[in-house]
C-alpha cells in the first residue's frame, strides 16, 4: 500500500482508493457488504471477537465526549493526546463512510454537496437559531 505524505492533498477519491487497496490486500472485500460496513459503524456485533462492548465506530467517537459536558470549539482544555485520539476516531468513522459509499456506488462528495444545497432550501438564511423557527420550516 502506498503511503500518504504530509504534502499530499486528501480527497474523498484518494481515501476511497486507499480503502479499496487496504481491503484488497487483506482479502477483506468478502466481508465488505453494505450491511456489514454499516454495522461496523454503529455496533461491533459484526466483529464480536474484537470488542465485547458492542460499540461501533460512532459509539467509540461518542464515548470521547460522553462525560465532558459541553465542549468549546477548538477544544482549548483538551490535552494533545485527547485530540489525537479524537482524530483517530473521527477518521475511523470517515473511512467507514467512504468505504460504504464506494461499495454502494454512491459518489459521497456529490451526494454531500447535493445535501448542502437541499439544506439551504430547507433552512433559508432568514431562519435564526430558534429551534421553534426551524421546526416550522420542516
Amino acid at each position: 500500500m502506498t503511503k500518504v505524505t504530509g504534502e499530499e492533498s486528501v480527497t474523498l477519491d484518494l481515501l476511497k482508493g486507499k480503502m479499496a487497496e487496504f481491503a484488497k490486500e487483506r482479502d477483506w472485500d468478502q466481508f465488505h457488504s453494505p450491511r456489514n460496513l454499516l454495522l461496523a459503524l454503529v455496533c461491533s456485533c459484526f466483529f464480536p471477537s474484537f470488542d465485547d462492548s458492542q460499540v461501533g465506530e460512532v459509539g467509540e467517537l461518542s464515548e470521547i465526549f460522553q462525560w465532558k459536558g459541553e465542549v468549546p470549539k477548538g477544544l482549548p482544555d483538551w490535552e494533545e493526546e485527547e485530540k489525537v485520539h479524537l482524530g483517530e476516531e473521527l477518521s475511523d468513522v470517515l473511512l467507514y463512510l467512504v468505504r460504504l459509499s464506494d461499495i454502494c456506488g454512491i459518489d459521497l462528495g456529490k451526494a454531500a454537496l447535493r445535501k448542502v444545497g437541499l439544506n439551504a432550501i430547507k433552512y433559508p438564511v432568514g431562519i435564526k437559531d430558534s429551534s421553534k423557527e426551524i421546526q416550522q420550516h420542516q
